[in-house]
């Protein structure tokens, strides 16, 4: 059995919030890995989060505001941008505004590939759905969402 933590102790909740977001880390590992391999094309979850941004969230960006929205360092976005740059799925051009800062775009071969990576990953959440409770899943959205939400703008403020 394992040992109770002292500090928890002191602020009540501590603990289960502990365990909650320990199992969220799990869950992320253990679908993470189930998620890459199943991607096409040689493409690695950070390469399929990069494109998968651009249809999310906006159609452009600097690497430093992928860096940070993925909350690597720069020289790990930049890895990243090269190899899908070398794949030709985004390209990364010089900012006319600024001689020193690039801009980042995904190409058509970059959306059709991300699409059929989509489309490849499809059979592991079937089977995950024969065995989970799609109910379940669906309302406890809301409340991951509105974490995710909380933890987002919790990294800005100090």
């Amino acid at each position: 059995m394992a040992k109770k933590l002292s500090s928890f102790d002191q602020e009540p909740g501590a603990e289960m919030l502990f365990s909650y977001f320990n199992e969220i880390s799990i869950i992320s590992q253990l679908s993470g890995a189930m998620f890459e391999k199943e991607l096409p094309f040689g493409l690695t979850s950070a390469q399929f989060s990069v494109l998968n941004w651009f249809i999310r969230v906006d159609t452009e960006a600097t690497p430093g505001r992928l860096a940070t929205a993925f909350q690597v360092t720069a020289g790990a976005m930049t890895n990243t941008l090269q190899k899908l740059a070398a794949k030709e799925l985004i390209k990364v051009e010089p900012d006319p505004d600024s001689g020193r800062k690039k801009r980042v775009t995904i190409t058509e071969k970059g959306r059709d590939q991300l699409e059929q990576a989509i489309l490849c990953t499809m059979p592991v959440f079937d089977k995950l759905l024969q065995i989970l409770d799609s109910a379940k899943i669906e309302n406890q959205l809301p409340l991951l969402q509105e974490i995710r939400k909380t933890l987002d703008d919790m990294r800005y403020k100090k």
